[in-house]
């Protein structure tokens, strides 16, 4: 699905950002078998479910298929190990040995190879803040996934989960706000960002409340797990939200 924010179009004057929530996790499948909340296992951070590893697959299937891993010049990805596995399932250079099994792989994901893109952790594009999900400590998200960039995250440990509650749509949407105007002050022309469900809904409803009503009303309903959607922005809108970025 794509849309776009804004503006007339002037060629090589634009920005693709692909929208990427997270595959199927073991916190989804325990959700899944267990309706009841006091039933289910709770998971500070959670893995890739074997059927979010299928999902992985397929997506760095289709989308070498269809040109668009080859295009993205960047991917941007929250802390959390399920979208960390996602990250470099689908945009990671292929496993040496198919077998292999580690460093966020999973099942012998093997694909051509190609020039991968790099990968970078960024908190502004993590999911909802509440007590008890976390992240694990930078070192050991280094060790699991060396192909990805964790220098954008200053504290070892994280802190952010403390809080004592629910972090609000509005505060989430004002966190993607701001990252999108981050976004759009780089240098990139089309990045790929792997987020969770909650921060990218909540983030398409700030844009089209803020900046562009013209996006459609279907364009804002939950994403399904490993579902992408593509936004492009024109330089009008790129000149004006870098510039409003630039001065916060």
């Amino acid at each position: 699905m794509e849309t776009t924010a804004a503006a007339p179009y002037h060629s090589n004057q634009k920005l693709v950002i692909h929208l990427i929530r997270h595959a199927h996790g073991l916190h989804n499948l325990e959700s899944e078998r267990h309706r009841d909340p006091l039933k289910r296992i709770q998971y500070a951070d959670p893995e890739l479910s074997p059927l979010g590893w299928q999902q992985v697959r397929e997506q760095r299937k289709d989308l070498s298929a269809s040109g668009l891993l080859e295009r993205i010049e960047l991917v941007v990805t929250s802390p959390l190990t399920r979208t960390l596995q996602t990250s470099v399932g689908i945009f990671g250079s292929p496993l040496k040995d198919e077998n292999t099994v580690g460093n966020g792989y999973q099942n012998g994901i093997k694909t051509p190879i190609f020039n991968h893109p790099p990968i970078i952790a960024s908190e502004l594009c993590r999911e909802r803040l509440s007590k008890g999900r976390s992240r694990g400590s930078i070192s050991q998200c280094r060790s699991r996934f060396p192909q990805v960039d964790f220098s954008l995250i200053e504290r070892e440990d994280d802190i952010l989960w403390e809080a004592d509650e629910r972090e609000s749509n509005e505060s989430v949407a004002a966190k993607g706000i701001k990252f999108i105007k981050w976004l759009l002050a780089r240098k990139e022309k089309e990045i790929a960002v792997v987020s969770h469900g909650v921060f990218l809904q909540q983030t398409l409803i700030a844009l089209k409340n803020e900046f562009d009503s013209s996006i459609e009303k279907e364009f804002l309903t939950p994403f399904g797990n490993c579902e992408i959607r593509s936004l492009k922005f024109f330089r009008e809108s790129v000149v004006r939200l870098g510039q409003d970025y630039k001065k916060n």
